[in-house]
């Protein structure tokens, strides 16, 4: 597969998408590198606001959404609506999304029990979605909103598009006003803002890096263009910009960070696993040079939380695991 290629299909998984930044949430790719101490930003407020149900919201992305009625059939055709469903005591109608059998989540054989919805997530069909009788079907921007016209009067459409933790807590609140369960939206909110914080008062000195592909090319997660990748500035040195939609690291860049601590995202398509990334990675003579792979601090992480929950849920999950490999 080509650099190029796994950068598309890497937006496509993880709707990591440059300029994607929600409006007035953050700075853009080209500000976000972790500059030493500097780039943790400003210290996570752990006040959580009310939240009021209402019929009708509007997103940091000045989207409006409005039901009739509550939703209680919801169509997930991106992951960050199944994890919000589920923050919110929730379960999707039909889903798209392999995120649910996480056991943090409901587990492989509760999630098997939720419809799929046929096509995929880059063309989910309209029929099938509608024959779930959805009261709302929350899907990706850059990728669904193309399905918009064919959902129209039938069901609401709300397009997400999450750039930073920022942006997925204000979904998270939006959904939770819509659906009215507002003491869920407000103790998840709490619960991932207290995980933050704690983990930033107790920030490690080590670099760590978060790459992701499927075979011997490779791309590195960076804040601005990845939800993840956006909080390790706060707990870690994390010294990676966003280079646009054609820029990447080469390995030599790697090596030259002396990375203390590598997360490796393989991503697998088609359902068919083709070995770990990290194993296929070894083959190149510079990668066993690199610190953390000497030090056996090399860690294969779960792609599905990692690289396409984005919300508080699984990125409370990031925080844990790289917390604990930080130390």
């Amino acid at each position: 597969m080509s650099r190029r290629m796994l950068r598309t299909v890497r937006r496509w998984a993880a709707a990591a998408v440059m300029g994607a930044l929600l409006a007035g949430c953050g700075s853009t790719a080209a500000e976000t590198g972790d500059e030493g101490r500097g780039g943790a930003g400003a210290k996570t407020d752990v006040k959580v606001e009310p939240i009021t149900a209402a019929r009708s919201v509007t997103d940091g992305r000045g989207v409006t959404v409005a039901t009739k009625t509550a939703p209680r059939r919801v169509v997930c055709l991106v992951a960050l609506c199944d994890d919000m469903l589920a923050e919110l005591g929730m379960t999707p109608a039909a889903t798209n999304s392999g995120l649910l059998a996480h056991p943090k989540f409901l587990g492989r054989e509760k999630a098997a029990r939720i419809p799929v919805v046929p096509g995929g997530f880059l063309a989910p069909e309209a029929e099938a979605i509608l024959f779930h009788q959805p009261d709302l079907v929350i899907g990706l921007e850059d990728t669904h909103g193309k399905l918009a016209p064919a959902l129209k009067g039938a069901t609401v459409f709300w397009p997400v598009q999450p750039g930073s933790w920022e942006d997925s807590v204000g979904y998270l609140r939006n959904l939770a006003a819509l659906t009215g369960r507002t003491s869920q939206g407000e103790a998840a909110e709490k619960a991932f803002r207290a995980k933050l914080a704690e983990a930033e008062s107790a920030r490690s000195d080590k670099t760590a890096l978060i790459i992701f592909g499927s075979d011997e090319n490779f791309g590195v997660a960076t804040p601005g263009n990845d939800v993840a990748a956006g909080l390790f500035p706060k707990i870690g040195h994390y010294p990676w910009k966003g280079r646009g939609v054609d820029g990447t690291y080469s390995m030599e860049e790697v090596l030259a960070a002396d990375v203390d601590v590598l997360f490796v995202e393989t991503l697998s398509f088609g359902g068919s696993s083709e070995g770990k990334l990290s194993d296929k990675l070894a083959e190149n003579p510079l990668w066993s040079r690199i610190p953390a792979v000497r030090n056996g601090d090399v860690h294969e992480v779960d792609s599905e939380v990692w690289a396409k929950g984005r919300g508080t849920r699984s990125l409370g999950l990031v925080l844990d695991e790289a917390t604990a490999a930080l130390k």
